[in-house]
């Protein structure tokens, strides 16, 4: 993974920034991108930023790419899958290139098209595009969201970062009363709201265009536009599914880099595992983890699964005790997150590290295709009603919901609970009062179940998430 940053002067009064607050912001995301920083600033008015992973052509990608006349600049953060169909379009139309790398063809295609490229995009990217003689910027986000791109509009500047740290020392950190009641609601914060008034998310299949006119939301791309195929049967979509879930591995095994795979032994990773070992010519590298209790100790069907497609497989065994890094967990994580997953899935990727640089998964499955009991409880318990939006979503809600709203007002102290809006969830207004530290805005946990209790606990912690990396002022 890459990440970009960057900021851009709203007025004549902008706090002034430099070449020096780019560096800074580079330095807190270098994690994302220890390969290389690449940082263009027209100090004062505008600059963007890139810090690399290098994947592809790792001695001539480095960002920022520019445009012949150096009036574009252009950073990205993901991946373009059929960059090489569109490289073979444009050189096919007398343009020519440098590199091998897939930013330097989204630069061409939008020189070519303009803004209307990312129709012809097949990938995972948060792209920024700045217009050095116009003084306009362009923030865009892939489809369904895949890479995060986080924008901060306050004190006349606007400033975008793939994470909320690398702008934090720049906004007012104010907290947000509805988006830390929607965690609570949701166990998760709905995009676009963040836990920090002021930053939202760029939605997914969006772009912004900025001017010191103004900033205009374009919503770009919509899944609800897409026409479903209603005739077909069950058989029908088990080979079409096939079909496509080959051909979507088989792009992402563009690389320039040694790469493998996080193999659980579950359906999902192991399906993304045999179609590796059917497209590979060579042993596919997998690794997993697995636990000393074997009631929770999985790693004997990813052996299986690797025996199976004849993988090279490690299997490293790992503690609970998670204390030593919990340092590293509050730092990558921006604010209220409720599922856990992310702690072992950095202990394999710890493991993966020390043989290759990028790896495939099977994450995202699960949300695809209704792999979760809340999914399921919905879909057999109630009766879905073509065209009938509202009775879905009243039916939906309550089996993603983990606190009630009753119950979600005996968790905030009396002084807080007027400025949050219990009965419009996910909500994309600020709260407004003023912030103060979360430790402090919650009541004792009520006597609800241990799963709802340890979250409010949680958030009494001063060791949180996200919530040690709000300064006290």
């Amino acid at each position: 993974m890459c990440g970009i940053f960057g900021y851009f002067a709203l007025s004549n009064e902008a706090s002034v920034m430099d070449t020096v607050t780019m560096e800074n912001m580079a330095k807190s995301i270098r994690h994302r991108g220890p390969d290389g920083v690449g940082i263009y600033s027209l100090d004062g008015i505008a600059g963007i930023g890139n810090v690399r992973l290098s994947i592809l052509d790792p001695e001539g990608g480095d960002q920022p790419f520019y445009s012949e006349d150096e009036n574009i600049v252009l950073v990205q953060n993901g991946e373009i899958f059929n960059f090489k169909e569109l490289r073979s379009e444009l050189s096919s139309s007398g343009v020519s290139f440098k590199t091998n790398c897939d930013t330097e063809v989204l630069l061409k295609l939008y020189e070519k098209e303009g803004i209307s490229f990312l129709d012809k995009l097949n990938g995972m990217f948060a792209i920024a595009i700045y217009h050095i003689d116009e003084n306009k910027l362009l923030l865009a986000r892939d489809r369904v969201g895949e890479k995060p791109l986080y924008v901060s509009n306050s004190m006349d500047s606007l400033y975008f970062a793939s994470e909320i740290k690398a702008f934090l020392p720049y906004i007012s950190k104010e907290i947000d009363l509805n988006a830390i009641d929607a965690f609570l609601n949701l166990n998760y914060i709905p995009p676009p709201l963040t836990g920090f008034k002021g930053v939202s998310h760029i939605m997914p299949g969006h772009y912004l265009e900025i001017t010191k006119g103004g900033i205009s939301d374009v919503e770009w791309w919509d899944l609800s536009s897409q026409e479903p195929k209603n005739n077909w049967d069950k058989e029908d979509w088990k080979k079409e599914f096939l079909v496509l879930l080959k051909n979507c591995v088989e792009k992402r095994l563009v690389s320039d880099v040694p790469f493998g795979a996080f193999l659980s032994g579950g359906v999902d990773s192991s399906a993304v595992v045999g179609f590796m070992s059917e497209l590979l010519t060579e042993q596919v590298k997998t690794y997993t983890i697995g636990f000393p209790d074997k009631r929770f100790d999985e790693s004997e069907y990813a052996e299986q699964a690797s025996a199976r497609f004849g993988t090279l497989h490690k299997k490293q065994e790992v503690d609970y005790d998670i204390v030593d890094e919990w340092a590293d967990f509050i730092f990558h994580c921006d604010q209220p997150h409720g599922d856990v997953s992310f702690m072992p899935m950095r202990k394999v990727a710890s493991i993966a590290a020390q043989d290759v640089k990028m790896v495939l998964t099977g994450d995202g499955a699960d949300e695809l295709f209704a792999g979760y009991e809340k999914y399921a409880n919905f879909i057999s318990e109630r009766e879905l009603k073509k065209n009938d939006t509202t009775n879905y979503i009243d039916g939906f809600l309550p089996e993603i919901t983990l606190f009630e709203e009753m119950t979600r007002r005996e968790l905030w102290r009396d002084e807080y609970v007027d400025d949050i809006e219990f009965e419009n969830h996910p909500s994309n207004e600020t709260a407004s009062s003023g912030w103060s530290h979360p430790i402090y805005l919650f009541k004792e946990p009520v006597n609800v179940s241990p799963k709802q209790t340890a979250v409010v606990a949680s958030l009494h912690n001063r060791s949180a998430p996200w919530f040690s990396l709000v300064k006290m002022e």
